[in-house]
């Protein structure tokens, strides 16, 4: 039997039976818009080098021959190596047994509270931080509760510590360096939490690193030793620049390891996205100098801005917070003479503040000539 082809053209999300706690809710996501300067989603600027597309191709022709056959499960290859990276660059020694991958950090956190989180259960996070951890809470049915910052966005430990107290969350997260901000919670600061969160229920705690890379400071991955309940989560879409390849990766106690694997999916990487992975592992040396690289624009960014007379919050990110723009829809009005100067930065609704993605040296000259000129514009 033929439909009439007729739709109901006002149907709605909420007119769906949709779980209550995503009613009038919105996707994560930045602008995609067609505009010369791109410089809001905090991605590295660099493309691959060629030996390393080379290598790539070499490697995913190789898994192609057989696609037919699903990949491996565990991608215990995968996972070694990660582990040998996070040991070359973490301080500390991480066996296979330490790591698990998935697709993009977010999948990780995702895993995480499926296996921790889940209804009746809450997590807490230091806001304002990254969105996607107050979204996959809830899209996991996990109640969430949005702590206190100080003025300067460093994280009040002692209001932290009684919220914890006080709410017993059964999944903590810190994010250092941290998204939108940029600025790092120092190891006493995790400790503290950790802590704190052992004595509420016990608790995990999940320490977002995803640009650690980017760092004045190390990765706090030796605070792993002794400390069951703490994750350490990374992603290779910054400092790899492989934000198209969807890899992110946890480290922590064995038993985490096996506990979400409970949750994952069946053959959840594909053969062709470990293969990738395993390409770029091979190239490090390389890609951690477009770090450095960036590291010395981030900090151009930082001086210019200050020397133009916005404040600026101090950066260990590939980004960088500045401001302040006063009045209500500041922020988004200067985002906006920004954009029309041809630069996208990231408006993500701190009040007042603006974030810019560190780019290469011609797109942070003109993300500063339109900055310049939108001073010049405000002091008239």
């Amino acid at each position: 039997m033929e439909g009439s082809g007729e739709q109901v053209s006002d149907v709605k999300i909420d007119d769906l039976p949709i779980r209550d706690e995503l009613r009038g809710k919105s996707p994560y996501g930045a602008p995609q818009l067609d505009v010369p300067v791109r410089l809001n989603t905090n991605e590295n600027p660099y493309p691959l080098p060629e030996p390393l597309v080379e290598r790539i191709t070499e490697r995913v022709r190789e898994a192609a021959r057989n696609l037919n056959r699903y990949p491996d499960r565990d991608a215990v290859e995968l996972r070694t190596e990660l582990a040998k990276y996070l040991t070359k660059t973490g301080k500390y020694l991480v066996g296979v047994e330490n790591v698990w991958a998935a697709n993009g950090s977010n999948e990780v956190i995702q895993q995480l509270l499926q296996t921790f989180g889940g209804p009746g259960r809450t997590a807490i996070g230091f806001e304002p931080s990254y969105s996607m951890h107050g979204l996959i809470a809830r899209g996991t049915g996990t109640g969430w509760i949005s702590g206190p910052r100080n003025d300067d966005f460093t994280i009040d430990v002692a209001a932290a510590e009684k919220a914890i107290a006080e709410h017993r969350p059964e999944v903590v997260f810190i994010t250092t360096p941290n998204n939108p901000t940029g600025n790092a919670v120092p190891p006493e600061t995790v400790l503290a939490l950790y802590e704190a969160a052992q004595a509420a229920k016990p608790s995990m705690v999940v320490v977002d690193e995803a640009y650690i890379e980017f760092s004045h400071g190390d990765s706090l991955l030796p605070l792993l030793e002794g400390r069951p309940n703490l994750v350490i989560s990374r992603t290779m879409s910054k400092a790899f620049g492989a934000a198209g390849l969807r890899l992110g990766y946890l480290a922590a106690h064995p038993a985490v390891v096996d506990a979400v694997q409970l949750v994952r999916l069946p053959y959840h990487l594909s053969a062709v996205t470990q293969a990738t992975a395993l390409a770029a592992l091979e190239h490090t040396d390389t890609l951690l100098k477009y770090v450095e690289q960036l590291k010395a624009e981030r900090d151009r960014l930082v001086a210019e801005l200050r020397a133009i007379g916005y404040d600026v919050v101090e950066s260990d990110a590939n980004f960088v917070q500045f401001g302040r723009f006063e009045g209500d829809g500041g922020a988004h009005a200067a985002w906006q003479k920004i954009l029309d100067r041809g630069v996208l930065v990231r408006d993500n609704g701190v009040p007042g503040w603006l974030r810019v993605s560190a780019g290469t040296p011609e797109e942070n000259d003109a993300f500063l000539d339109a900055v310049r000129e939108l001073k010049k514009e405000q002091s008239a």
